[in-house]
Formats: C-alpha cells, structure tokens, sequence
C-alpha cells in the first residue's frame, strides 16, 4: 500500500467558515506534477464529486454541473502548490475537501479538508487561567493527537479510494475485453 501525505499533502485540517464568506485550501505537492485534481467527499450521499482538474498553465476543467462562479484554482508558479478557492459559501458546500494526483495508474488523495459553513461563528471562549489539577490531562490530550496523524491511511480515506479505483478499473474492463478479442480475431482470423 501507500501512505497519501508522501506526495501531497493539504493545509488546514478543518475549516470552520460563515456563509456568503469564501475559503482557500491549499495542496502542496512533494515535486512539480502536471495538474491536481479536485474532489468533495459528501458522507449524507457517500460519494465523491469531482469538482475541478487545474494544470500547471492555469486550464481547469470543471465537473458536470459544478458552478464555475463558486470554484477556483490558482497554482503557484513552481507548479508545487495549488489553491482551491470557495466563494459564496452555504451550508451545501459542507463536506471534506480532497487534492488529488495522478500517478502511475493510480490516484493519490491528499490529508483532507473538512469544511463547515454555519450562520454565525461561535465566539471563542474567554482564556481563563486552569486549576493545576485540570492541566495533567492535556498531555493525553497531545498524545492521542500524534496517534492521529496516522490517520492519513485511516478507513476515512481508503474506503472512498479504494471505491474510487474500483470504478476506474471496472470502467477499463469493456476496453480490456475488446482489445482482447481483437487480439485473439486478428493473427489467424484473416
């Protein structure tokens, strides 16, 4: 198998935004790469939607019925990091964000980005200073957080994959098949 972040990797985690306000996510990639794919996992319909391919040169290709008002792409000049853009944000634009690439035959998704477009902001609590007793537990609090980065190769990111090329794969099946029988029908068939 292979661990996502190696080749790309997406900047932030989570997104908390308000609505009618836009969001940037960014994708940094390990070397230059011919384009990045964008993708919006929706858990209510467990599926991906492709949202918009971006090359090197600045091209996006846009997914069918995707507003191409509310999406945009903007990819620094070495190539190695692009910005998808959501403006005009709703509550429908809720899900988890993925950067993508093509390599190899296969599809290599980014950490993620989860979005969640609310009314109104929720005010940050006020600092106040805690009790010693209360402070012992931060450091499970820190330890569970570095057993989480692991999760770049959790379920949450190989059950779509793995659903992803599994679609790409029985789509190549038919073109497997003819090129088959062609192969077979030709050298002795005529």
């Amino acid at each position: 198998g292979f661990c996502t972040t190696l080749l790309l990797s997406q900047i932030p985690e989570q997104i908390l935004a308000q609505t009618n306000n836009k969001t940037e996510i960014v994708c940094k990639l390990k070397k230059e790469h011919v384009g990045v794919y964008w993708y919006r996992w929706i858990q209510e319909r467990q599926n991906f939607e492709f949202l918009v391919f971006s090359n090197p040169f600045g091209k996006a290709t846009y997914g069918a019925s995707i507003n191409q008002d509310k999406f945009s792409v903007h990819g620094a000049s070495s190539h190695t990091s692009y910005s998808l853009y959501i403006s005009n944000l709703h509550a429908s634009d809720n899900g988890t964000y993925y950067c993508s690439i093509s390599q190899s035959f296969q599809l290599f998704l980014g950490s993620g980005t989860q979005l969640g477009v609310v009314d109104v902001l929720p005010v940050p609590p006020k600092t106040t200073q805690a009790p010693l007793s209360k402070r012992k537990p931060m450091r499970c609090v820190t330890k569970s957080k570095a057993d989480g980065k692991k999760g770049a190769c959790s379920p949450l990111i190989w059950v779509p994959l793995a659903a992803s090329i599994l679609v790409l794969l029985l789509s190549l099946v038919p073109t497997a098949h003819r090129l088959h029988r062609k192969h077979r029908v030709s050298p002795g068939g005529q």
